[in-house]
């Protein structure tokens, strides 16, 4: 007999004061309850109950039982609506990543917003460009940028990104636009936190290696160095489409702009997302949608 046995019976018996009651109150047969009940007081080594032919009444190590048997149940009850609230509103810790400059721009303001409608949640969000192993590290969520990486994970596609191949016109100025991508090799590209830049040609994708005089693991940095005319950048719309449209950048080689890549929110594979997961994905992805360079994509 497990240790939670009979338990159920014995509350139901207890309260009900009879044996047929409580078994038509669990929905079972009275001989259930019964064979319950003896093997209940079996295990305990004690009589739990006085019976008659009318009623039942708990002798005093039944009453004893009965007090303890009561609190285990109200704990179990308590355990099912911490649960079942859980299951409806944010609740609890949730350990996040992304990639520094997009998070700083755009995800930590909109989970701050999510935190705001839902202050019993904590987040712990780590800004690193290092691609951590969220499943090593007990990670929620992680921002990923670019094509889906890792198989493991379970991946929902928060907004769309498009590469584009840029220059000042004062570089071009004095160095002429490129006209194919075979052309890039006779100028000056900043490279950022890729080696290899990625475009299409011919319907296949096709991998280009920059070389430059100058190098930075930042994008704002590299759109900087750009806007000043060092040479070519390659960097994603959000840091590009406004410059493009004033005309401080020009848009170079738009027939081999490679295919849209996203930014994808990473989970963990798992049956059921929990409602802090879950919800603040769909906030991310109605955020970003609103956002004013997303939303200028979409137009």
């Amino acid at each position: 007999m497990n240790r939670w046995e009979g338990m159920e019976a014995f509350v139901a018996v207890a309260q009900a004061g009879h044996f047929s009651r409580a078994a038509e109150q669990l929905g079972v047969s009275t001989s259930h309850i019964s064979r319950q009940i003896a093997r209940l007081e079996e295990s305990l080594q004690t009589r739990l109950f006085y019976r008659s032919t009318r009623q039942v009444s708990l002798t005093e190590s039944g009453q004893a039982f009965l007090l303890h048997c009561r609190q285990l149940q109200d704990g179990y009850d308590e355990a099912i609506r911490v649960v079942q609230d859980l299951a409806t509103t944010p609740k609890g810790l949730l350990r996040m990543t992304c990639a520094v400059a997009y998070g700083e721009r755009f995800i930590v303001p909109l989970v701050n917003e999510f935190m705001a409608r839902h202050p019993g949640l904590q987040v712990e969000m780590d800004l690193s460009n290092r691609p951590e192993d969220i499943l090593h590290e007990g990670l929620d969520m992680a921002i990923r940028l670019g094509r889906v990486p890792d198989s493991r994970l379970v991946a929902t596609r928060l907004a769309p990104r498009r590469m584009y191949l840029c220059a000042a016109p004062e570089y071009l100025d004095r160095h002429g636009a490129p006209h194919s991508l075979s052309e890039l090799t006779r100028h000056n590209c900043l490279i950022g936190t890729s080696d290899v830049w990625h475009f299409q040609a011919g319907g296949r994708e096709v991998a280009v290696r920059p070389h430059g005089n100058w190098r930075c693991n930042s994008g704002s940095a590299v759109l900087d160095a750009a806007l000043r005319g060092f040479g070519l950048c390659h960097l994603p719309d959000y840091y590009v489409l406004d410059p493009i449209r004033d005309g401080r950048l020009r848009a170079l080689l738009p027939g081999h702009q490679p295919q849209d890549t996203a930014v994808w929110a990473m989970v963990p594979q798992q049956r059921h997302l929990s409602p802090k997961v879950r919800l603040l994905i769909d906030h991310l992805k109605s955020g970003l949608a609103a956002l004013p360079v997303y939303a200028a994509m979409q137009a």
